[in-house]
């Protein structure tokens, strides 16, 4: 019988249970504004967006190449070429059985025409073309309403926009888009031992990386973040703090703290300000993460070791403040892959450990673990493009046994 993990006490929420838990109890934020497009990156969607016009509103040339009748192509003396059609000044008469037109890529397609040929494989000479092979109708041309067509839904609301969306909506002529207002969220850090990057460092005393960290991952997800620093282990500042921020924000997002400590403040002033909706988690890393409410403002107390800081804001509140948000959230990706060497762990939490997948020379994927598993080594975890999901049951994963992973390489952290 595998040995229980020693943390894992009687009463740990599971996972999916407290994440369940947790957005049940959440309301999204309503207020919209229309904003300029360039404005807009990072932003979600408040409405549907329908296309107001036919993208590609005409027919054009894929090619750089002679536009004609497929008919007319098998002519043995060829065809009269008798103008140009270039991207933004189209050719304006109509082109007779017998003609074509000189056509360059993006060009609208002239009247009396259906195909494009590419200039390779045509010889033009005395204003006359013959072309070297059969052309197929239709061939090397964009149809009008190939892409979107008019009144077509193109993205429904709650839709995050990122560089893509941003381009089609652009495409479409849309000046203004309307977004969910950005969601207010307030940030900070307990701890006696943290000081800012660039301070000078007492004995005892370490840099304050999960603020640095967590604003980077908001900053990315489009919110307005308010600093608070760093707040030091005494229960009367806190109090403060979390009640000054709660009064102006959407959710609070705290580091350090809500662990079993003397000095871990946290819990105990959420509970005198607010109402916690569930402590400690039957994961690993991130066991004493704590979400809650102080009046209508989100809570989510983070631990302090920044691994486990990290992956809880991955795994539970940037679901979270997509819901507070609106934005309907794409999953992960989840894959299968086999563990090339052992993964430490004894059953009694689910376990996210960190790891480097790579395409073995077979074509299967293959995982390592990503340096330490330690929640406080987070330079391992820059070098991880994955995290393990590993079931609350499961004990030691051995070499060759097969492990689910989610990728997050390139996401928002």
């Amino acid at each position: 019988m595998a040995i229980q993990d020693c943390c894992s006490q009687p009463g740990l929420r599971p996972f999916a249970d407290a994440k369940a838990d947790m957005l049940g109890q959440l309301e999204t934020i309503t207020a919209a504004e229309l904003v300029p497009l360039e404005q807009a990156l990072n932003r979600i969607l408040a409405d549907t967006v329908t296309s107001p016009m036919d993208v590609p509103a005409f027919a054009n040339s894929a090619m750089d190449g002679y536009a004609l009748r497929a008919e007319d192509a098998s002519t043995e003396q060829g065809l009269e070429l008798i103008g140009t059609s270039f991207a933004g000044h189209p050719f304006t008469g109509r082109v007779e059985a017998g003609q074509c037109v000189r056509i360059m890529t993006g060009a609208a397609l002239p009247l009396g025409t259906d195909s494009v040929e590419m200039q390779e494989n045509c010889v033009s000479a005395n204003n006359r073309v013959t072309f070297q092979q059969p052309v197929r109708q239709g061939q090397h041309v964009r149809q009008a309403a190939e892409d979107v067509a008019q009144g077509e839904t193109v993205f429904q609301a709650g839709m995050r926009i990122n560089a893509r969306v941003l381009a089609v909506l652009a495409s479409l002529g849309l000046e203004q888009v309307y977004v969910r207002r950005p969601l207010r969220v307030a940030l900070l850090s307990t701890g006696d031992e943290l000081k800012r990057p660039g301070e000078l460092l007492a004995p005892g005393e370490i840099y304050d990386s999960n603020r640095i960290g967590l604003t980077a991952m908001l900053d990315r997800l489009g919110a307005e973040i308010t600093d608070y620093g760093i707040i030091a282990d005494d229960a009367a500042l806190i109090r403060s703090a979390f009640i000054k921020a709660a009064a102006s924000h959407d959710a609070i997002i705290t580091s350090g703290g809500v662990s079993v400590g003397d000095a871990d403040h946290t819990k105990t002033v959420l509970e005198e300000v607010g109402r916690i909706g569930f402590w400690k988690l039957a994961i690993k890393p991130g066991k004493p993460f704590a979400f809650g409410h102080i009046e209508q403002c989100a809570f989510f107390g983070l631990p302090g070791n920044p691994v486990s800081a990290a992956v809880t804001f991955h795994l539970l509140v940037r679901p979270a403040l997509a819901k507070l948000a609106g934005e309907q959230l794409t999953p992960g990706v989840i894959l299968q892959a086999t563990a090339l060497m052992p993964f430490k762990k004894t059953p009694g939490r689910m376990d996210f450990q960190r790891g480097q997948v790579a395409r073995q020379a077979d074509g299967s994927l293959g995982v390592v673990p990503a340096g330490s598993q330690s929640s406080a080594v987070f330079s391992a975890m820059a070098e991880a493009n994955c995290l393990l999901h590993l079931e609350q049951d499961r004990g030691q994963v051995e070499k060759g046994e097969t492990v689910t992973l989610e990728l997050i390489d390139g996401l928002y952290w």
